[in-house]
């Protein structure tokens, strides 16, 4: 009996390169700005040249599909409560020593990439599983921009939301394109300083500052950041002071921050965990730098995961890991205290789906 032949992986056609002159052709889509000869990949490895273009070797394929708590992108003020179906490809164009989804951000096997889904199956899914919106996530969307676009697309008639959750590293172009597909993004702010980004991340500070203004002031993506505070490489008080003086002038107050906690992986296996009074020192800081939301994460801590009014300072949403306890939001996106407004993406009522990760194979 003859067995099947494995199918070759499918290539999309993409738009954000050019030729130069010495024959190569340049990625556009990211400041790394790959120059290909044929037959290579970029950084990323899942754009690469194919003849005379550059394509993309992910779409419509993934290295798995589950069903998580919003709380965990982490979104705090985007429909608190409810369930969001997340899937990621392989690869990535930051080279960070301490990633934390290496096997895919890292993955060179494409054979890892087993479920696949196109777009309107995707969107259709998420209906059927009761999941109010789709995140894009584990590894960086924006070197699958094309596919994720696509997915945005089949999501909106059907009342789908999507989230990035992105580390921000791409170029202007693109950017103007992709980020308006969004509903909510969470960026990573991997630290402020462009020596930990050149020496830890292989990229730059100040791209990731054009993306955050960008979507902040020019979009209408509900945004919030996280930097995992990694011992002795960004958690000064120095840095984090400047880094929140800095978004509460140029993103504003609203935006929330999370200051999550870093456990040894990849190539930083010798670097210690973060201690919790880290996290709390972190959030400190930013709340007294201006910052009307912050919190800690990879850490239990309730008050640190809790929502607190800036008014008044009352509890108005009450977080223990991903599970949501008292509720304090009114219909119309207030204090219940003292009425004064809660920024964010909230409905009448919060979703009830807790902490559950539930693996899904999606099936073409």
């Amino acid at each position: 009996m003859a067995t099947e032949t494995p199918s070759p992986p499918v290539t999309f056609p993409t738009r954000y390169w050019h030729a130069l002159e010495d024959g190569r052709l340049q990625c556009d889509v990211c400041p790394r700005e790959c120059r290909l000869h044929e037959g290579q990949r970029g950084l990323c490895y899942v754009r690469g040249r194919e003849g005379d273009e550059i394509v993309l070797y992910t779409y419509g394929r993934s290295s798995g599909f589950c069903i998580d708590p919003i709380e965990k992108k982490p979104l705090n003020h985007f429909l608190p409560g409810s369930s969001v179906l997340s899937f990621g490809t392989a690869g990535c164009n930051l080279a960070c020593k301490f990633c934390q989804n290496w096997d895919m951000s890292k993955s060179r096997e494409m054979d890892t990439l087993a479920d696949a889904a196109m777009p309107e199956r995707l969107a259709e899914t998420a209906v059927e599983l009761g999941c109010r919106s789709i995140a894009f996530t584990y590894n960086d969307p924006v070197i699958f921009l094309e596919y994720a676009i696509d997915v945005a697309k089949a999501c909106r008639p059907l009342g789908v939301k999507t989230v990035a959750v992105s580390a921000g590293y791409i170029n202007d172009e693109p950017r103007r394109e992709f980020f308006p597909y969004m509903d909510a993004a969470n960026i990573d702010l991997k630290a402020f300083s462009e020596s930990f980004y050149h020496k830890i991340c292989g990229g730059h500070l100040q791209n990731i500052l054009e993306t955050l203004e960008y979507i902040a002031h020019e979009t209408d993506v509900w945004l919030e950041l996280t930097t995992l505070l990694i011992p002795g490489e960004n958690d000064s008080d120095n840095e984090l002071d400047a880094m929140t003086r800095w978004v509460v002038e140029k993103l504003g107050a609203d935006v929330p921050m999370h200051f999550t906690a870093f456990h040894p992986d990849w190539k930083m296996q010798n670097t210690p965990p973060t201690p919790p009074e880290t996290l709390t020192r972190a959030r400190q800081i930013a709340m007294g730098n201006g910052v009307r939301y912050a919190y800690t994460g990879n850490v239990h801590d309730v008050t640190g995961g809790s929502t607190f009014c800036p008014g008044c300072h009352e509890m108005v949403v009450e977080r223990d890991w991903y599970r949501l306890g008292f509720w304090g939001v009114t219909p119309a996106g207030c204090c219940h205290a003292c009425g004064t407004n809660i920024a964010g993406v909230f409905e009448a009522e919060p979703g009830s789906w807790g902490p559950r990760r539930v693996p899904v194979r999606l099936l073409r």
